[in-house]
């Protein structure tokens, strides 16, 4: 029998190591929420003496999943990008397929359910309710790679002060659905959800909590939404179909 040959492809099990260790995968998830934190923040996060923190950072450095910037005397650690949030994503899709949340206590399970941060976007049913009310609307419209906002749904965003067509020239999808470990069930993803979730942070539609991804939808961020998006809902709302966008009419 001969010996298989050495993968080349890309190192899984070096991958699923680093973010398997509960210290390792503690830090991770602290910086799900897009921030950047310095290296005694996650420390304490991962319950973990700082000289033990330092060899974890350095180990997911290594593995291209957490980037560094200096500013001053500190250093702050932040994930690598939104690839890294989605697979972390995907994985507490894969730890929460029975329905329950026994691995968090139930008050701040509830707070996480409701309204969170995947990375840079809004998650929970608060991003599900966005997703849904959007697609309701007819405002989004499948395309290659992801959503396309159709007409309406430029002035929506517009009217939100968000630039439609903004992103420039991003790699990213301007949207796409991103399935909810809480919810499994589609949220917004994407650089232009990325861009609704800091307008709604910037006008204090949403506030976030202390020390958790869980943020709060406002009163006054309930009504604008409610308004921008008639049927939107923070909670659990019937799953919808997007209209799938008709190909451009060939020229005569």
């Amino acid at each position: 029998m001969s010996t298989p040959s050495t993968y080349s492809g890309p190192y899984l099990a070096e991958i699923a190591h680093l973010m398997g260790d509960p210290a390792r995968a503690n830090m991770l998830h602290a910086l799900m929420d897009g921030r950047a934190l310095t290296a005694k923040e996650l420390a304490w996060i991962a319950g973990v003496a700082p000289q033990t923190a330092s060899g974890h950072l350095a180990k997911l450095m290594q593995g291209g999943l957490i980037a560094v910037a200096a500013q001053g005397r500190h250093r702050y650690y932040r994930l690598a990008g939104p690839e890294v949030a989605t697979a972390l994503e995907g994985l507490m899709v894969l730890a929460n397929l029975d329905g329950t949340s026994r691995r968090l206590p139930s008050r701040v399970g509830a707070e996480l359910s409701e309204a969170r941060t995947c990375y840079d976007h809004f998650a929970g049913r608060l991003g599900i309710g966005i997703h849904d009310a959007l697609l309701a609307g007819g405002h989004l419209a499948v395309s290659e790679g992801g959503y396309a906002l159709t007409a309406s749904g430029k002035v929506v965003f517009a009217g939100l002060g968000i630039d439609p067509d903004g992103g420039g020239k991003s790699r990213r999808a301007a949207l796409r659905p991103c399935v909810d470990w809480s919810e499994r069930r589609p949220h917004l993803a994407g650089h232009l959800a990325a861009a609704l979730a800091c307008r709604c942070f910037e006008t204090g539609w949403v506030r976030r909590r202390k020390d958790s991804r869980a943020v709060i939808l406002t009163e006054e961020g309930r009504a604008v939404l409610g308004a921008a998006l008639p049927g939107f809902r923070c909670d659990a709302p019937e799953p919808v179909s997007p209209r799938r966008r008709e190909p451009a009419p060939a020229l005569a």
